[in-house]
């Protein structure tokens, strides 16, 4: 419990900072949707100019963009990314900050077992994300209401901003067996940014609109349609469960290689 309150209590600040970034940025797009939505034949004509691959690499409905779910669809993929990278950060970072710190020693003569360790850090950093959340979603929800130009379905609205939960989660598991195999981390950052641009662009690039499930496995940010939320009230099963296999893994093997490495702080 001790370690699961200092975690906590040295992730605050980042918790806060990540929160407030993702919603000014969603503020700053919904405010523009008022605007938008009163020049909407005009705005459907210039996008409908833009090669198909192109609007599916953004996530773009022609027959949805309109209304305020469609446009923040398109929106959200630009949120869901600043997520992702709240998550890698996360997942690398709490268990290689005792080698990055020197501080291993001190942690590791604790009468507690390196399982405990694990799972109090993962919990912190589980606990980091529902919070942000909360937050976000709460917060979001109130600022599609004033910004709406006609009614929308909340509960698909939540559904979309649900999904940076699931990647996120999907993040701090692949974040943290990527950090188990790394001796020594001494700057989170540059993992974290070129783990989440890879998967990133590996879904912009490869996956287009022909609804290839092959492709889609490759990229977390794919794995939930926004379009197919909107138009079906729920999420892709086969997805859920691609992504929850890659989270069950990802931790197993973390605690497995975690338990058995040796921990070297950086010199």
């Amino acid at each position: 419990m001790n370690i699961f309150r200092y975690e906590m209590k040295s992730l605050r600040k980042s918790m806060m900072i990540w929160t407030l970034s993702m919603l000014a940025l969603a503020a700053l797009y919904l405010s523009i949707y008022p605007g938008m939505a009163k020049d909407a034949g005009d705005f459907k004509e210039l996008l409908a100019g833009y090669p198909a691959t192109v609007r599916a690499m953004l996530g773009i409905n022609l027959d949805l963009i309109t209304s305020l779910l469609g446009f923040y669809s398109m929106i959200f993929s630009f949120i869901i990314l600043c997520g992702a990278i709240q998550a890698m950060n996360l997942g690398v970072s709490i268990l290689s900050k005792e080698s990055r710190e020197r501080t291993a020693d001190f942690l590791l003569v604790k009468p507690v077992s390196r399982t405990t360790i694990v799972s109090a850090k993962l919990a912190a950093a589980l606990t980091t994300i529902v919070i942000t959340n909360i937050i976000f979603i709460s917060l979001s929800t109130l600022m599609a209401n004033l910004a709406k130009t006609e009614d929308f379905s909340i509960k698909l609205f939540c559904m979309i901003n649900l999904t940076m939960f699931f990647v996120q989660i999907i993040f701090i598991a692949i974040g943290m067996v990527v950090s188990v195999f790394f001796k020594k981390i001494k700057n989170v950052l540059p993992i974290s940014l070129g783990f989440v641009f890879g998967f990133y662009l590996i879904g912009a690039l490869l996956v287009t609109d022909s609804g290839d499930k092959v492709e889609r496995i490759l990229s977390p940010f794919k794995y939930f349609d926004n379009t197919y939320i909107i138009q079906n009230g729920n999420y892709e099963p086969f997805y859920l469960l691609i992504g929850a296999a890659i989270v069950v893994v990802s931790i197993a093997v973390s605690y497995i290689i975690y338990n058995k490495k040796d921990i070297h702080a950086v010199s």
